[in-house]
């Protein structure tokens, strides 16, 4: 299996990304296009990577992909904004599995902050051993998500109920003045 790898120029960050990487070109057998970064520049932010990855699973290019930043947040928020990309921030192998068997994750995302880089590399072997299940109820509920992606907003935030939240929280009526 071809799958890609992203690390920020977090030093922390590089070396769970190393071990990753440099695993799964053994032991493995899985073929790893590394997207970087190389170095550490304090100029280079996480979405000059992630989205490189995230374009790259979604043409088929590979099949899946490892994001790891800080936090593995803002990987996951990014590589979300392309179309047809599944990922997630995982820290456990329950959901890494469960992922990838119902809901066809295809980028893991992960925190060099938060995950050490021995769980970092179980989780990508749970991640690249998993497989969509193809059951009926996850096709029907991945058409869904699917639906909602060309959904796009003009304030440039996101799409959902969440952005009319906000609007619905300036519409509110001061009734404060109305008393006096």
């Amino acid at each position: 299996m071809k799958f890609e790898v992203f690390d920020d120029p977090d030093s922390v960050a590089r070396a769970a990304a190393a071990i990753i990487a440099a695993d799964s070109r053994g032991a493995a057998g899985h073929e790893v296009v590394d997207f970087g970064a190389y170095e550490l520049n304090q100029g280079d932010d996480y979405p000059d990577f992630v989205t490189p990855l995230a374009r790259a699973v979604a043409a088929g290019t590979v099949e899946q992909g490892v994001g790891v930043c800080g936090s593995g947040v803002g990987a996951s928020v990014c590589a979300n904004k392309i179309r047809g990309v599944r990922a997630a921030l995982v820290e456990d192998h329950f959901s890494t599995r469960q992922g990838v068997e119902d809901d066809h994750m295809n980028i893991i995302c992960m925190g060099a902050r938060t995950v050490g880089p021995l769980l970092a590399w179980d989780l990508v072997e749970t991640f690249l051993a998993a497989e969509f299940s193809q059951a009926e109820r996850h096709l029907r509920r991945l058409k869904k998500v699917a639906s909602l992606e060309p959904e796009v907003v003009s304030d440039g935030i996101g799409a959902g109920p969440h952005c009319a939240r906000r609007k619905s929280v300036q519409a509110r009526p001061d009734r404060s003045r109305q008393r006096s």
